[in-house]
């Protein structure tokens, strides 16, 4: 089953057709399978007009897949160095003498991420804002005036919700553009936290279910309607170093991530970078990042912000 937000209320439901349930938003329909514990197939209403997602989608009315009432309690996070072949273009980023800082925490990985039993290894993991940060499908990827390049990270990422237990609830998962700067990223491993500190996308589809182990997609960069970049990417545990279980637990393990009601929107990875391609994404490439279990693929434009960066901030004291 997949779901998807439309921006004015109401989730579209594809299983065996494809219908909205109108006045709905998927927060709240999770909220109450927490609430009656029940999955969340059981506590979405029947019926509901047939549509079209496709047409919805061009006509601009998808939204992120989930999205807390209060932005403030929705957290963008996410974790690198998980996937096989994903140390290469980091390490040569990062690379001086003897193995880099990227190489030894991937190799950690490869040897301690998948654990039979028990808690594995920990992943590299980074920060990248609250819900202000999350972008709707087809809405532009802003990269800040400062930056020194913005460029796609195609990922799959997963929604959940904090139950009043403390207990993480997974809604699903979605197709991401984790979107970083990886020039500033390449100047310095410490400032891999500012190279984070963007907007990310989701959707336009929610699928509700378990990662299959092995997804395959295809990530483009679409210049004046032609693909100046394209390539493919894997994800699912079989193309990872770490499982789902072990990021999973690396990190809810912190209380402060567990608070009852919070919506957390994690990302898993990639291996694939047009930047380790050599590739540099211009204002008005459309990034596009599809795969067939997902549905619908991902779109946004690159623009660039229009800040005043040539004075400092000034901090008003009290």
């Amino acid at each position: 089953m997949h779901l998807s937000q439309l921006k004015g209320g109401g989730v579209v439901v594809r299983a065996a057709t494809t219908r909205l349930v109108p006045n709905a938003t998927i927060f709240d329909l999770a909220s109450q399978a927490i609430a009656t514990g029940k999955p969340l197939a059981a506590v979405i209403p029947g019926g509901g007009e047939a549509v079209d997602l496709a047409e919805l989608a061009a006509g601009d009315r998808l939204d992120v897949p989930l999205r807390h009432p209060d932005p403030s309690r929705m957290f963008l996070t996410g974790t690198g160095l998980t996937h096989t072949g994903s140390a290469s273009a980091r390490d040569a980023m990062h690379a001086t003498e003897g193995l880099s800082d990227s190489m030894k925490m991937f190799r950690m990985g490869m040897e301690g991420g998948k654990p039979a039993s028990g808690i594995g290894a920990q992943p590299e993991w980074f920060y990248k804002g609250t819900g202000v940060q999350a972008v709707a499908p087809g809405a532009p990827l802003t990269s800040p005036a400062f930056a020194l390049d913005g460029g796609e990270e195609p990922e799959i990422a997963a929604f959940y919700l904090i139950g009043p237990d403390g207990t993480p609830h997974r809604v699903g998962f979605s197709l991401a553009n984790e979107f970083s700067d990886h020039v500033t990223e390449r100047i310095n491993y410490l400032f891999l936290a500012h190279s984070k500190l963007r907007p990310a996308a989701f959707g336009p589809e929610l699928m509700v279910g378990d990662l299959p182990a092995d997804i395959r997609g295809r990530s483009r960069i679409l210049r004046n309607g032609a693909p100046v970049f394209d390539a493919e990417f894997r994800s699912g545990e079989a193309n990872m170093s770490h499982s789902i279980a072990n990021l999973e637990h690396h990190h809810f393990k912190y209380d402060a991530f567990r608070q009852p009601g919070d919506l957390h929107v994690h990302m898993f990875g990639t291996a694939t970078l047009s930047f380790a391609e050599g590739m540099k994404a211009e204002p008005g490439d459309i990034f596009e990042i599809e795969s067939p279990t997902f549905g619908l693929p991902l779109r946004n434009a690159l623009a660039l912000g229009q800040e005043d960066t040539t004075r400092p901030v000034v901090v008003a004291a009290l």
